[in-house]
């Protein structure tokens, strides 16, 4: 395992974490709102015995460079995912696996750098767009529920928002505790600032959607409180090459819930690519 950093096109350094035979296929991890490279658990263990996997903490979060402004702009976010798999070496044959808000930060990659580098595409309880209006990104009533108080520098007003998610990212199991605490710290380490920055954007990715040329893999859970399952199926409705698994009853961490259907699943999909 390596821990790496790269610099942004905006001077934003990247931090990464890879892990994995050198020769298995690449698999970009890009994790969720107010999270980091460490939310995948065991799942991100498992999908390392077989892919190469690269798991980036995006701008703002984690070890990431959190600079006061620029995250409305996807131009940054492509670039960020750009560096980093220029970095690697990687020009083609790469998954990009996108969980919640990082499924828009992959899609804004593949708007500006296309599909060159990617055989693949995986979003997994994530949406591809973000604003109001726009189709397909409408939060979900545990994410309202937690707005405002998830942007508070009061740490009292935020845990309370936080609170309202619940058991969302892990599911109802009773073994999860550790899981689900560990999440909840993740978000509390993210700054005030950028938990709120990052829902002050409006981008639509439809159109990048519709002309996708590579095959795509939606994963989301039809009781998922933080992005609707109509996230999920806008996306495998737009996307030309879409294929599905929804998963009857699960939430929003589905790597969380249910670690060896996720992993068993992304595998699946990745050896029918080229």
């Amino acid at each position: 395992m390596a821990i790496r950093e790269v610099l942004s096109a905006d001077g934003t350094n990247i931090v990464y974490r890879v892990e994995g035979p050198d020769s298995g296929r690449p698999l970009v991890l890009l994790h969720g709102w107010a999270g980091n490279l460490r939310c995948w658990g065991r799942a991100g263990d498992l999908l390392a015995e077989t892919f190469r996997v690269i798991a980036v903490d995006l701008r703002g979060h984690g070890y990431s460079g959190a600079p006061e402004t620029g995250y409305d702009d996807p131009a940054n976010w492509a670039a960020d995912l750009h560096a980093v798999l220029t970095a690697e070496g990687i020009d083609s044959g790469a998954v990009l696996l996108g969980w919640s808000y990082g499924g828009i930060a992959l899609t804004d990659y593949l708007a500006v750098h296309g599909s060159a580098a990617v055989a693949g595409v995986v979003y997994t309880g994530s949406l591809a767009g973000i604003g109001k209006g726009v189709p397909g990104a409408e939060p979900g009533p545990a994410m309202q529920k937690a707005i405002p108080d998830v942007f508070e520098e009061s740490a009292g007003r935020a845990m309370r928002g936080f609170a309202a998610f619940g058991n969302a990212n892990t599911g109802p199991g009773r073994d999860k505790g550790g899981d689900a605490q560990r999440l909840f710290g993740i978000s509390l380490a993210t700054r005030p600032r950028v938990r709120k920055a990052l829902f002050y954007r409006t981008t639509d990715n439809t159109e990048t959607l519709r002309n996708l040329d590579i095959p795509v893999f939606v994963q989301h859970g039809t009781a998922d409180p933080v992005v609707p399952i109509e996230s999920g199926r806008y996306i495998a409705d737009t996307a030309p090459k879409a294929t599905t698994s929804y998963w009857e009853d699960a939430q929003h961490g589905l790597f969380i819930e249910d670690p060896e259907r996720f992993v068993a699943e992304i595998t699946t999909f990745a050896d029918t690519l080229a």
